[in-house]
């Protein structure tokens, strides 16, 4: 029985340890949070990670309604075809909803493939350049992903 209540405890100890610690990380998991931005490229990386940050824990979201969408749309196709003709209008937004979704997927992995955090380090002007490119790159992201979960949200309703 002590066994029973010991091992949760420490199991929940060792959450609550592992969070602390993370709370006093920076970005990437590693070392100190970092100092306010001391130029032009620190805030634009803040700018840019922050971007990132805000939608990442969203891509679940997106391959949930991913997922649910497409099975939606295979239940309009099992429908007789008098019933697929009623419901082409929803199996056209269906198809659009599954495009935009897979390509917010898609514009995430993409960005975060091609996105070097080390660009430029030694030269303040190109890393600037590339790092501005880099927030309207994510910004783009965000966009794609913020506005397919909102066309989600409103077609696959729960009932």
């Amino acid at each position: 029985m002590i066994k029973g209540i010991i091992l949760p405890v420490l199991v929940l100890a060792l959450i609550i340890a592992c969070n602390n610690e993370k709370s006093q990380e920076g970005h990437d998991g590693h070392g100190p949070k970092k100092e306010a931005p001391k130029n032009a490229a620190d805030s634009l990386y803040n700018d840019v990670m922050a971007g990132h940050d805000e939608v990442m824990p969203k891509m679940g979201k997106i391959r949930g309604a991913q997922k649910e969408a497409q099975l939606m749309l295979d239940s309009v196709a099992k429908l007789s075809a008098k019933a697929q003709a009623a419901a082409a209008g929803l199996k056209a937004k269906l198809e659009s909803l599954i495009n935009d979704l897979n390509y917010a997927d898609f514009a995430m992995d993409k960005w975060m493939v091609e996105f070097n955090m080390d660009s430029a380090k030694d030269n303040l002007e190109q890393r600037v350049k590339y790092l501005a490119e880099e927030k309207l790159k994510v910004t783009k992201v965000k966009e794609a992903i913020l506005g397919g979960l909102a066309r989600a949200d409103s077609l696959l309703k729960k009932k």
